[in-house]
C-alpha cells in the first residue's frame, strides 16, 4: 500500500462523503453546539469551499480532485443541490462554479487591536441539511462502491479515493461490515480505497480520536465502525501527529463520540493533499 501517487490534473484523486440524514440528525450535539445536521452541513460546505481554494491557480480552479456527497436517510442518493443535483461525483472546478446558493453570514475576527469584531462574509452552500428516516448504512456503502469502482475504471493510477462516512446512529439495514469490506477492497495501482468513519455524539463525553485498537472503545457499535475504518496512510498520520494526536502505524481513520470541533479537525486532517502538483 504505497499511497504515494502524485495528484495532478492528469491524475486526479477523489473524495466521497457519506452523510447520515436520518431523523436523529436533527438532535443537538452532546453538550450543546447546535443541531447535528446543520453543523455538519456547514462543516462540509466549508470543506468544499476550502478544497476549491487549495486547487485555485491564476488561471482558475484546477481539477486535482473529483468530489461527491451521498446522503442516506429516508432515501439514498446524491446530496448536492443546484446545478449539481443528481450528480454523484463532479470535478472540483465544477463544484467551485456551481454552489446552490450563496448566503451572507457573520463571523468574529481579530480587529488587530486585541479585540473582536463581527465581519460579514459570503458563504457558498452546496447542500442543505435533511433529517428524516432511518440509517441505511449498508445501502449507502454499496452505492459508494459502485461510484468509486466506476471512477477508478477511468483513473486506475490515482492516489486512492478517500470515502468519509459521518453518522450518529447504528445501521438500520443490517451489518455494514461486508459492504465496507467490499468498498475498501477496491484499489488503484497506488493502494486500496480508504474508508474513514466519524460517529457524532448525542451525549457529552470525551471523543476517541484515531484509536489504535478496538479495546479502547466503549461498545460493540463503536468497535464495528473501528473495524470498518482504514489504517491511516503515512501522510495523514503525519498530519495527525502535527496536530498533537498520539497516533501510531496501527491507528485508524475513526472518531467516536465526536463533537463539531472534532468533526472539523477530522475532516481537515483526512483531506489534506499528498504530493499535489
Amino acid at each position: 500500500m504505497a499511497y504515494t501517487a502524485e495528484i495532478s490534473r492528469s491524475n486526479p484523486s477523489m473524495f466521497l462523503f457519506l452523510l447520515d440524514q436520518s431523523g436523529s440528525m436533527a438532535d443537538p450535539f452532546g453538550g450543546g453546539g447546535g443541531k447535528k445536521d446543520q453543523k455538519v452541513a456547514d462543516a462540509i460546505n466549508n470543506l468544499l469551499f476550502n478544497l476549491t481554494i487549495k486547487c485555485a491557480k491564476s488561471e482558475g480552479v484546477r481539477d486535482y480532485y473529483h468530489v461527491g456527497v451521498l446522503g442516506y436517510g429516508e432515501k439514498v442518493g446524491p446530496a448536492l443541490g443546484g446545478e449539481l443535483a443528481g450528480k454523484e461525483i463532479a470535478p472540483i472546478s465544477k463544484i467551485a462554479d456551481s454552489p446552490a446558493r450563496v448566503e451572507e453570514r457573520t463571523k468574529k475576527v481579530d480587529d488587530g487591536a486585541g479585540g473582536i469584531v463581527e465581519q460579514k462574509v459570503r458563504f457558498p452552500i452546496w447542500f442543505s441539511p435533511i433529517s428524516k428516516g432511518g440509517t441505511p448504512m449498508s445501502e449507502v456503502l454499496k452505492r459508494a462502491q459502485f461510484v468509486v469502482e466506476t471512477w477508478l475504471g477511468e483513473h486506475p493510477d490515482c492516489f486512492p479515493p478517500i470515502v468519509i462516512n459521518i453518522t450518529d446512529g447504528e445501521s438500520t439495514d443490517g451489518s455494514p461490515l461486508k459492504a465496507a469490506e467490499n468498498l475498501t477492497s477496491l484499489q488503484s495501482s497506488d493502494g486500496n480505497v480508504l474508508l474513514f468513519n466519524v460517529h457524532l455524539s448525542s451525549k457529552s463525553g470525551a471523543p476517541f480520536e484515531f484509536p489504535n485498537s478496538e479495546s479502547e472503545l466503549p461498545d460493540q457499535y463503536a468497535k464495528q465502525l473501528f473495524n470498518m475504518s482504514s489504517v491511516l496512510p503515512e501522510h495523514i498520520r503525519s498530519a495527525a501527529q502535527s496536530e498533537g494526536f498520539a497516533v501510531s502505524e496501527t491507528s485508524r481513520g475513526f472518531v467516536f463520540n465526536a463533537d463539531i470541533i472534532s468533526v472539523i479537525r477530522f475532516l481537515d486532517i483526512g483531506t489534506r493533499p499528498s504530493n499535489l502538483r
